[in-house]
């Protein structure tokens, strides 16, 4: 396991001490959890890749290391994205919505995003919408 692969410990997760910047630190508005939903997007298409969630650690590792990093709310533990599969973000740049509440994470993905193996995890479940103009699904979602 590569030195930026940590998993939780006691002193580790959300509410734990970070070295994330405190000018960073107090601007996030966090859930109940300590958590921001993490919006992973390629960085030059727009193509919205999949959603993952970060405390402040998480955020901190994503920002100095160059590779996504989240926390997982099933095992509790950090991971970062590509390190079990292969299938690398590598980050380019990373921003606050306007609320503070949502970090947008550009990429450069290699491989699949999706734990199922989709490019995306928004690719095998389009919704249908109602009636109305006749609508194509994939052009509302840029493929």
């Amino acid at each position: 396991m590569s030195s930026t692969s940590s998993t939780s410990s006691t002193s580790s997760g959300p509410g734990a001490p970070s070295a994330l910047d405190p000018a960073i630190a107090a601007r996030l508005k966090r859930s109940a959890d300590g958590l921001v939903p993490a919006i992973a997007q390629q960085y030059d298409t727009g193509e919205v890749l999949m959603l993952g969630w970060m405390d402040d650690e998480a955020l901190h590792r994503t920002l100095t290391s160059g590779r996504a990093t989240y926390w997982s709310r099933s095992r509790r533990e950090y991971w970062v994205k590509g390190d079990t599969s292969g299938h690398v973000q590598h980050v380019k740049a990373v921003a606050l919505d306007c609320d503070a509440d949502t970090v947008l994470v550009k990429v450069d993905q290699t491989g699949a995003a999706c734990h199922t193996g989709d490019r995306t995890c928004f690719d095998a479940d389009v919704l249908p919408l109602g009636p109305g103009p006749a609508r194509n699904p994939d052009q509302a979602l840029g493929q």
